[in-house]
Order: structure tokens, then C-alpha cells, then sequence
């Protein structure tokens, strides 16, 4: 053996060296990931055809190795790491010659890129990477992250440490918007840090306090490593799980786990919310407390307050807190008494189908010994005693199709069944109302009746609904008898917006808040996948920067706020129309409302052309476009290169080497530990797209091969990565913070700033490996 190692552990050893040399050669990263691999395949290939490359492979033609396999141990479970007393041969690391590997590495590349970069099925939600970063670019552009840093400042300026804070909170908000590491560790370094340091704050917690915020993006959803990793593991657990379910003896993984091997990127975002809230508040808590143990460090600072005029704590906590509170109290009270609820009547034209048994019960004894290992003697029975009875009732209901007599009898059942008052307008109404009691606590010194007249516009409505409007009455007819209360109320709200926009911290949260509740509701509410919401945010993001340009020019951006209405008008007719319009009859209703759809759509699509050609006019589209393209180019470069790369390690049997390694341990949690160390090391020398596509595709049939959950592994992966930005000497967020912060703060500032912050993200991955109900729990309540 040359040196001494294994002749898999030297190809290893290249490959990693030539990595790490094109990383530091100063060559693009998307681009020296290619050249490394083709290098380190030449060197590999030259040093084996010098047959000083050697593998000491195990003997499968000796006694000892048939011993083993009469035992009844598998072939895959047998290797050099679980026995290493096995007698070895010696072979080639390319046993068919590198000619044969390199043939292959072309054809699989060619397969590989037709698959996961121009034609596969994971290309849709690889979408989601170009419209997140385009909403982001052009959010960070329109200024957005001013005007919060500026206002949040007012807000916890005057708590200890409030500055800090203050850039926690900003952090969050950005990484829910925007979600771009560079822009906001850039954007909060220029604005916020010269503040700081301006009010005596120390030089480690301001700059560790904005390089942490501003990685929160790479955890809290829309996050593109969790759109980048949520695509990759969808692929490796599925296949690990089929894999594993074949082991031991099942047909599928549906048999053996009893549901499909499926993880989403949706289902990601779901998971990674909590997660993500969390870091920023750990984050907020250490500022707090830091500021509490050195006053003199992170003083309090008092800028000004961001509303025009002074509220009493009563009237704050009664408009606040009271008022809100007990108008969502009394829906949820309302929503529990069936009172509200959904007044869907809509009958089948075919009987439920009868429900199947938890788990399969028709399997081998191997498959039914490992499933009653898994899911335990008591489901195993549970599930048993279900096929019985099923099977005594004549095996599963199917469904049949319902006599005219039957549907209408089912639909009779169905409206008494029904909520006197529908969910959708509840809800509604009970938005708006928050609106006008906001308004009111904004300025208590205002006229209140037009507030009061909406509200009492808004509670007729409600009765309207519940004494007159059945769950069978049609959409159009519901529309004429909401619309006097309608019209009352939409007077009454465009006198509260004016009342709204005399507090600055409500101007200027509130439209990104809405595009961020309407992208992330979407898809944590399952109501759509990411691509969909990325394009709407993509485009919201648009309309809202341009809406801000116009504003910035003292011209009129009706247009835009127009155009936003028209979309939402369209949605809603979308929602509560038939706008099938070849159907063979079309009732007047459904063509009034088509029409109009058309017509909002229309109008949408203006405003959104109209957001366009206000930001080219600016100068602001072109650089906004131009940075997109680059940051979409490099991840998908980035891509096929490190594609190429585990090629290369495949061929020469280093993934299947470095899987048999993981697998000689039996302990699951210990495997999983030790690919978190590595992951946490390898962050201080590559990126997280590098860790992503070239280190998580060889451990991830192991880690994803398993029992646990999916959800929490990828999101343990996606957490200790974002500590790859903070890690020195490579870290992103140290060199983006280290470009623009002043003279006076020293590269030793930065870096011992960082090191608490990379302490609470251990902290992090240590709260949720003993306590993963805190990424399991959002995605088990929303339905998907």
C-alpha cells in the first residue's frame, strides 16, 4: 500500500486536496469545483495505472467470508470496518481500468444534468431558487432595510443592549423577505454599524450581533439552502428508505413504514420556522443579556418615538392587546361552538371508498418481523385486528356511484350539518376589523365615528351572513347582500389607512409584511408548492419596490396599489366562482364573474409591466436583473460541477467506502453526531453549497436510511450549515461585514465578536437534537 493507506483512502485524500487547493487558487468556486475533479481524477487514474494505488478488498471466495454468509448476515452488512480479521485480496481502485470509469463518469454526468438541471422532476421547485433570490435582490434594492433598521431602532432603542436587538429583529424580517445572506450582512454593516459604534457599543458585539442576524436567511423559510437541500433530500430518502425496506424483506417502503418516503420542500418550510424563530431569539436573549452584564457596552439609546402622537398605556394595551385579543377569542369561541365553521355542501357522484388497515398485513414473516420491530407488537396487532374485521365485511368498501335520490338526500344532510356562518367570511371581517381598532389605538385623538361605523358596518355583515345567506346560496347573490356592509366598511378602512400611516413602525412593516405572509402562507398552509409562491413574491417584490420609487419621486403610485387590489379581487373571484367557461352551460353568475377575473387579471399584469418600467426608468431593473443571473448562474455552475466531482468519487469506490465506514457503527445517533462534526468542521473551509452537493449526497443514504425522522434531519443539516457563514476563516457573513465596516473595527473585533454566536448555534443543534418536537411540530399540525 502507498503510505501506508488504503488505496481508496489516498483517492480520498486527492480529491479532498484538489478541492481545497481550487478553493484557495483564488479561481471561481463554481468553476474550480469542475477543474478539481477532472484533476483529481487524472492524478488518481495516473497513480493507479502505476499500480500504486491498492484496495485491500475483502476475499468474498474464502471460508471465513461463506462462513458469514451462512449465518444469515448479509453481503452489504459485511465489511473491512465491522470485520476487519477477513482475509483481503489486493486490487486496482479501478479494477476495469480507469478508461471503463471515465466512460462511465461521462455517461452519468450527461444523465445527471439531463435529470437535476435541465429536464428532471426536481427542476420546478429548482425554480423557487431563481424567483427567491430575484424577490430578494429587488427587495434589498427598493430600500426596504432602511427604513426597518431605522424603525426598530426607535422601537427597542431604549432597552439595554436595544440597538442589538433592534438588528436581531431586523435580521429575522429580512431573512423572511428577502433571504440573501450578502445583502443583509452588507446592508446592516453600512447602516447599523457606524450607529453603534457611534453609541459606545462595543466592536465584537455590533459586528457578531449583524454577521449572525444576517445568516438567519439560510434558515428561516423562504430559505434557498432549504429549497437547494430540500430537493436532495427528497431523492436520498426516498431511495434510502426503498432500499432499506428491501433489506428487510417488504416489497416498498410503503409497506414497511406504512406511509409514503416522501419529504418536501414545503413540508421543509414548515419545519424549519420554528427553528428559524428560535435562533433570533436566542440571538436577542444573549444581546439582552450581555447589555445587563455590561451597561457601559450596549447602552440604552433613545431615538425618537415612531408614532405622531403620545398613547396612553391604557390606551395601548386596549387597542393593543384587549380589543385584538378578544376579537380573535371570540372566533375561536365561535369556531368551537359550531357557530363558524365551513359551509362546503358539495356532494360526490360516488360513495367513499372504505378505509384500509393502518399497516399491510399480507407480507413475509421477514417483512412482518421488521415491521413489528419498528412500529412495535401492539400497532402490529392493532393493524391485524383492523383487517379482520375488514376482511369479515367483505373485504374494503368500494366506491359506487350515488342514485339522484342519494344526493339529494346526502345534501339535505350536509346543509343542516353546516355552520350558520362561513370561515372564509368570518375571518374577513374580522381582518378588517383589526384594521379599524388598530386605527383607533393609532391615534386616540381622531374623530372615531367613521371607525365605530365600520365596525358597525362589519357586525351587520356578520348577521347578514348568519340570518340570510344559506351554505346553497350562490356566490353572486352573497356578494349583493354583503355589499352595503361592504362599501361601509371600505369607507371607514381608507380612513383608518390614513390614521395608519402616522406610525412609522406600521408603514413600514406592513407591506413587506403582507407579501411575506402571502408567499409563506401559501406554502405552509399547503395551499400551493414554493415555484408558485416564489413567482408571487417574485412579483410582488416587483410592484412593492417600484410603488417605493414612485413615492421617492413624489408621484402617484395609485397604479401600483390599483393593480395589487385587482390581483387580490382576482383570487378571490378565482376562489368562489366556477370560471370554467367551456363547460357546456355557463350561468350567468359565472360569466359576470369571469369577466371580471379577466379583467382584474388584466389590470394585474399592467401593474406589474408598469412596477418594471418604473424600475428600468430608475436604473434600478437592469443591475437588479444582472445580479439575479449571476447568483442563479453560480448555484446552478456550482451544481454540475460538484455533480462531476461525486462521480468521481463514486468510480473509484470512495462513497461506497465512506458508507461502509458510517454503517460499522450501529449506534444511529452516533453516525448522525459524527456527520455533524464533520459537517461543522468542513463549514470552516467550504460554502454550504459545496457541503450540499458534494459532502451530503455520500452520507445521506446512510443518515436518511434510518428511522429518523427526515424533516428533523434536514433541518439539523440546514442549521449547523449556517454556521459554515460565521466560521473563520471562511466565513461569508466575516468577509461581506469585513468589506464594509469601518477602519476602526479590526478583523480580530469580527472574529472574536462571532465566536459567542457560532456558541448559541451549538446551543441551537443541541435544543433540537434533545427536543425534535420542535421541528416536527408545525408540520404535523398543517395539513400538507
Amino acid at each position: 500500500m502507498f503510505l501506508g493507506l488504503d488505496g481508496v483512502e489516498i483517492g480520498l485524500l486527492i480529491v479532498f486536496l484538489c478541492l481545497f487547493g481550487g478553493i484557495l487558487s483564488g479561481f471561481p468556486v463554481a468553476f474550480a469545483i469542475g477543474g478539481s475533479a477532472v484533476i483529481s481524477f487524472g492524478i488518481i487514474a495516473g497513480l493507479d495505472s502505476a499500480g500504486l494505488l491498492i484496495h485491500q478488498a475483502i476475499d468474498s471466495s474464502s471460508s471465513a467470508y461463506a462462513g458469514l454468509i451462512a449465518e444469515g448476515i448479509r453481503p452489504d452488512a459485511i465489511s473491512v470496518f465491522r470485520y476487519p480479521e477477513l482475509p483481503r485480496i489486493g486490487e486496482p481502485v479501478f479494477p476495469q481500468g480507469w478508461e471503463v470509469a471515465l466512460d462511465r463518469n461521462v455517461s452519468f454526468v450527461v444523465n445527471r444534468m439531463n435529470e437535476r438541471v435541465l429536464a428532471g422532476q426536481s427542476i420546478e421547485t429548482l425554480l423557487a431558487v431563481l424567483m427567491f433570490v430575484l424577490m430578494g435582490i429587488t427587495l434589498e434594492r427598493s430600500k426596504i432595510a432602511n427604513d426597518l433598521l431605522l424603525t426598530m431602532a426607535r422601537v427597542f432603542g431604549p432597552l439595554p443592549g436595544g440597538l442589538a436587538v433592534s438588528i436581531v429583529v431586523v435580521g429575522a424580517f429580512l431573512a423572511a423577505s428577502t433571504g440573501i445572506v450578502g445583502a443583509t450582512v452588507v446592508t446592516m454593516g453600512l447602516l447599523a454599524l457606524p450607529t453603534m459604534l457611534r453609541n459606545n457599543y462595543s466592536p465584537e458585539l455590533a459586528t457578531g450581533v449583524i454577521a449572525a442576524s444576517g445568516t438567519l436567511g439560510q434558515i428561516i423559510p423562504p430559505s434557498i439552502v432549504i429549497v437547494l437541500l430540500g430537493t436532495l433530500a427528497g431523492d436520498l430518502y426516498s431511495a434510502a428508505q426503498e432500499e432499506r425496506a428491501q433489506l428487510v424483506g417488504c416489497s416498498d417502503a410503503l409497506t414497511y413504514l406504512g406511509e409514503p418516503a416522501v419529504v418536501s420542500v414545503g413540508t421543509l418550510f414548515q419545519a424549519a420556522l420554528l427553528p428559524g424563530i428560535m435562533l433570533a431569539v436566542l440571538y436577542a436573549l444573549y444581546a439582552f443579556g450581555f447589555a445587563l452584564l455590561n451597561p457601559s457596552k450596549a447602552p440604552a439609546v433613545e431615538l425618537g418615538s415612531t408614532n405622531s402622537e403620545v398613547i396612553t398605556r391604557a390606551e395601548g394595551l386596549t387597542w393593543f392587546l384587549g380589543v385584538p385579543a378578544a376579537l380573535i377569542g371570540g372566533l375561536i369561541v365561535l369556531s368551537s361552538a359550531g357557530v363558524i365553521g365551513s359551509q362546503n355542501v358539495a356532494v360526490d357522484s360516488f360513495s367513499q371508498a372504505g378505509q384500509t388497515a393502518s399497516l399491510r398485513t399480507n407480507v413475509s414473516p421477514d417483512c412482518q418481523a421488521a415491521m413489528i420491530e419498528l412500529h412495535g407488537q401492539e400497532a402490529w396487532d392493532e393493524a391485524i385486528a383492523e383487517q379482520q374485521v375488514i376482511d369479515a365485511a367483505g373485504g374494503v368498501a368500494q366506491a359506487v356511484q350515488l342514485t339522484a335520490e342519494e344526493r339529494v338526500a346526502q345534501l339535505a344532510i350536509n346543509i343542516e350539518d353546516a355552520a350558520p356562518i362561513g370561515t372564509g367570511i368570518a375571518i374577513s371581517l374580522v381582518l378588517l376589523a383589526l384594521i379599524l381598532t388598530t386605527a383607533r389605538g393609532v391615534s386616540p385623538s381622531s374623530d372615531p365615528r367613521p371607525l365605530w361605523i365600520g365596525l358597525g358596518a362589519l357586525f351587520v355583515g356578520l348577521l347578514v351572513d348568519a340570518l340570510f345567506i344559506s351554505p346553497v346560496t350562490s356566490p353572486g347573490l352573497t356578494i349583493v347582500m354583503l355589499a352595503i356592509p361592504l362599501v361601509v366598511s371600505f369607507w371607514a378602512i381608507r380612513y383608518g389607512f390614513g390614521l395608519l400611516t402616522q406610525n412609522e413602525l406600521l408603514r413600514v412593516v406592513f407591506p413587506p409584511l403582507v407579501l411575506i405572509v402571502a408567499v409563506l402562507g401559501s406554502i405552509l398552509g399547503g395551499i400551493t408548492n414554493p415555484t408558485p409562491a416564489a413567482a408571487l413574491g417574485a412579483g410582488g417584490a416587483i410592484m412593492l419596490a417600484a410603488y417605493r420609487k414612485l413615492r421617492d419621486e413624489d408621484r402617484s403610485g395609485k397604479t401600483i396599489i390599483m393593480s395589487t387590489f385587482a390581483l387580490i379581487v382576482m383570487i378571490l373571484i378565482g376562489i368562489n366562482f366556477d370560471l370554467r367557461i367551456g363547460q357546456s352551460e355557463v350561468g350567468f353568475e359565472n360569466w359576470v364573474a369571469f369577466i371580471v377575473a379577466k379583467g382584474a387579471y388584466l389590470y394585474a399584469l399592467f401593474g406589474l409591466l408598469f412596477g418594471c418600467w418604473t424600475l428600468f426608468r430608475s436604473g434600478v431593473l437592469s443591475p437588479v436583473v444582472r445580479e439575479t443571473a449571476k447568483v442563479t448562474s453560480m448555484v446552478f455552475t456550482i451544481l454540475i460541477g460538484s455533480q462531476l466531482l461525486n462521480l468521481v468519487v463514486i468510480s473509484f469506490g470512495g462513497e461506497h467506502y465512506i458508507q461502509q465506514f458510517l454503517r460499522s457503527f450501529d449506534n444511529e445517533f452516533r453516525v448522525f453526531l459524527m456527520v455533524m462534526l464533520v459537517l461543522f468542521v468542513l463549514g470552516f473551509v467550504l460554502d454550504f453549497l459545496e457541503i450540499i452537493y458534494i459532502v451530503v449526497p455520500i452520507v445521506g443514504p446512510v443518515i436518511y436510511g434510518g428511522t429518523f425522522d427526515p424533516k428533523w434531519v434536514t433541518i439539523m443539516i440546514a442549521v449547523n450549515l449556517q454556521t459554515s457563514f460565521l466560521t473563520p476563516p471562511f466565513g461569508f457573513a466575516l468577509f461581506y461585514l469585513r468589506g464594509v465596516a469601518p477602519p476602526a473595527v479590526t478583523t480580530q473585533h469580527i472574529y472574536r465578536g462571532i465566536i459567542p454566536f457560532v456558541g448559541i448555534q451549538v446551543i441551537g443543534l443541541g435544543i433540537l437534537w434533545f427536543f425534535p418536537s420542535i421541528v416536527t411540530i408545525v408540520p404535523d399540525l398543517i395539513p400538507n
